[in-house]
This record gives C-alpha cells, structure tokens and sequence, in this order.
C-alpha cells in the first residue's frame, strides 16, 4: 500500500489539517442492506469499529495551497473502500456543496469497486457519480484526483478517470480490473499508476512529500484565468535579423537545430507551470506539451506547444483536451505552432491521424475564451493549422508556414529534388508573405 493509508491520512497530507467535515445523519445499517447480503449488517458494523468511520468514504471541505475546496477521500480498510449506496450520497452531497459554493472537488480515491453486498443497487452508484461529476463539469469547476493504491474499478472509471486532471502516488495499482478478477497471466505491471501515465490515463506520479505542494499549485493556476486574450509572446530569435529573402532561406530558417524552441518560449513567458499529459484513449505525444502557467500577474494561461517533431494523433488529442478544458474553466489559451506536419506513417494512420486532427480543429473552433496563436518554427500544412486560432495567428521573424511541405510539393508536381528550393519561393510561405496574404495579423 502507497502512504497515505487512511482516508483521513490522505486528507491530512494534502491540506494539513485544514478540514471541516461534512454532516451525515446515518444510523446504523439494517436488515442487511437493499438485497439482504446474509451479514452485511455484521460486516459493516465490524468495519466501522475497525477503522472509527461509519462509511468508505469521508467528505467535507478543506484548504490546499491556499485554495479552499471539496475532499472527498476513501477509506480502503472499510468493506475495501467499496461504493455503496451511502458511499454515493455522501459524494453526491459533496458535489452539491462544491457546486453551491463555487469550490474545485479533491477526491483522493482508495477503492476496490461497487460493493458486492448491495448488488445492482451499488452499481447504479456509478451512474450517480458520473452525473454529480457531469454537473460539477457544467458548472465550470475543476476536479482533480490523486490516485491512491488501490484506485480499480468502478471508482477508477468514475471519480478518478472521470477528473479533469489525475495524478497518482508511486505504486499505486490502477486499473478498471482489481487484482482477483483479471486474467491469471495478466502483468501486474500494467495495472499501475506508472503504466496508465505511461499511456496517457494519468497526467502525473507525484511522491507523497510532494503532493501538497504539487496540487495547490494545480488548484491555484486551474482558478485563477486571465482576462481576455493573451498578447503573442515577443519573438526569441536573434535580434536584428533581416526578415529571409526567399522561400528557401525561411524554411532553412525554421529548421536551424539552434532556433528557439517551444521550451524557451515557456519559460520566458510563464513564472510557474504544471502540464497535462496523453490523450486518455492511450497515447503520449512528447512533441506536444500541453498545461498551464501563470503569467507574472499572476494570472493563469492554458498553452498547447509543439516541439518542432512530427505531431502524434495522441498529440492532437491532448491538445484538443487542453483547449476544451481551458473553455470550460474560462482560461484563455495560447498556441505554440511548430511542425514540419503530421505524422504520416502506418501507425499514425491507424491511431486516427485523420480524426484527431478534426478534433482539434472543433476544439479551437468552438472554444468560447481566446485563442493566440504564434507560428515559431516550421507551419506544415494541416498538422500545424490545426493548432491556429482563426483570426488571432502572428508569426516569428524565424519562422514559415506552408500548405505542403516544399519537398512534398516537388514530388508531387514530379520536380527533381534540387527544386524543392524553387518551388518553396513559389510557395510564398515567408513570414512578410503570410501577412501580405492576410495569414498572420502580424510578425513579432
């Protein structure tokens, strides 16, 4: 078992004390529950003596990193941190509370599942959850859980997976199946928090010293947005520079190893930052950095950066998750523009390189806050589109954006590979050119 073992121990770890739990007027559980499990009275009377709690879960209201919010934590040593039909009106109430004083929900997860002992009527939980969850998710508030060991289930597939952003203690075993009902050959290893960041269900492990820390600077960047739209970063390049005289130079430009990437970018706007990772359906794109970072107002901006590598469908994704994510919760977004395309190769074709892109293409579209773009490298046709904000893109001085790839074009148009030169100048795909086609509104 990861630290913290306890419900109320993981809710000490994360706010320090600061707790105030929330009211129940429960009585003892009779007639051994809604089917009449042959001792379930007995069984939850034995764990409520064990443990001190009168449920699998405790919730109430607290303070983390300064931000006031909704904990709702899971007691593993009671009945196996099992969802039952007070295990659901407890985190029902404690989504109505979040929702009627406009706080973030913290659930800390410690839980085998539905509880066998109610039967249909603790499965049904998991819808009750899933639509306090959906609520909560309308009602513009963030909600982050810290997967704790064991987090299978019906409680995994719900309140953790179901959270905006999901972080996870070392070693937690993590996974829809628990570890007496999987196939006898199963890898154990693939049922914990490292394989689910490995791929893309898990956005960080956070080690317990850390993890105060770590979500309240989640919970403070998550509630505090900026305001309108964000200015386009200042250019990185050197200063000076004459803008590229042809096509050829801007693309060789673009492409120099030593052009400031996305990372320096990041660094040189945000004073702190925590980033989201994968796609949720199992992919990581590490060529698309995806987060938040707080402008030295103090002010929150949601950014999705490419790294100047061919972008994954699971890039795509992440970064259509950023930018609906962003929306919901009022943050403006900025974008980072820079690939030479979209991954082509088999692999991409079958992770849906065709459908993730049109799905970040809807995400930008319809995003109610602010969309910046900045074109800081290459622009490799609808791979690097997808990432541009109709109407608000500008443009480094080191920079290039192109329907087609200038060697791509000379294939296509059966030239001979020394005039793919040629055919970028035919392109006009220099920065000066892009405004002059009203592309960019302006170069920084």
């Amino acid at each position: 078992m990861s630290d913290p073992t306890t419900a109320r121990e993981a809710i000490a770890l994360v706010t320090g004390g600061d707790f105030t739990e929330l009211p129940t007027a429960e009585g003892p559980l009779k007639d051994d529950g809604p089917i009449g499990w042959p001792g379930y009275s007995e069984s939850h009377a034995r764990a409520s003596a064990r443990t001190g709690e009168t449920e699998s879960v405790v919730c109430g209201t607290g303070v983390v990193g300064g931000v006031p919010v909704v904990l709702i934590s899971f007691e593993f040593r009671f009945l196996g941190g099992s969802l039952g039909e007070r295990t659901g009106a407890r985190a029902a109430a404690a989504h109505a509370v979040a929702r009627a004083r406009r706080l973030p929900v913290v659930v800390l997860p410690a839980t085998g599942g539905s509880r066998m002992h109610e039967g249909m009527r603790a499965l049904l939980q998991l819808q009750r959850l899933a639509g306090e969850s959906a609520h909560t998710r309308a009602a513009g508030l963030p909600q982050l859980a810290v997967l704790r060991d064991p987090t299978t289930g019906g409680g995994w597939a719900t309140l953790g997976a179901g959270s905006d952003v999901v972080l996870a203690l070392p070693g937690a075993q993590v996974g829809f199946a628990g570890s007496r009902v999987r196939p006898p050959d199963a890898d154990p290893a693939a049922y914990t928090a490292e394989a689910q960041l490995a791929h893309g269900h898990v956005d960080a492990v956070v080690p317990p010293a850390e993890l105060r820390e770590t979500l309240g600077r989640w919970l403070s960047l998550l509630t505090q947005p900026a305001e309108g739209p964000v200015s386009p970063p200042r250019g990185l390049g050197a200063p000076g520079t004459p803008p590229a005289e042809s096509g050829r130079e801007a693309v060789a430009r673009a492409r120099h190893p030593e052009r400031p990437r996305a990372a320096a970018y990041l660094d040189a706007l945000f004073t702190v930052r925590e980033e989201i990772s994968g796609d949720r359906c199992g992919g990581v794109d590490p060529g698309m950095r995806c987060g938040f970072g707080r402008l030295p107002d103090g002010r929150t901006v949601a950014y999705a950066a490419q790294c100047g590598t061919a972008t994954l469908p699971a890039g795509f994704r992440t970064a259509a998750r950023l930018v609906r994510l962003a929306d919901r919760l009022a943050i403006p977004v900025l974008t980072l523009i820079d690939t030479p395309g979209a991954a082509n190769d088999p692999a991409a074709e079958r992770a849906g390189a065709g459908p993730s892109i049109a799905d970040l293409f809807a995400a930008v579209a319809s995003a109610r806050v602010p969309v910046t773009s900045l074109l800081i490298g290459e622009g490799g046709s609808g791979g690097a589109l997808a990432l541009a904000a109709p109407g608000n893109l500008w443009a480094t001085s080191d920079s290039y954006f192109s329907v087609i790839a200038p060697e791509a074009a000379a294939s296509i148009l059966k030239r001979p590979p020394e005039e793919s030169g040629t055919t970028a100048d035919q392109l006009r795909l220099r920065p000066r050119d892009l405004l002059d086609l009203g592309v960019v509104r302006g170069v920084v």
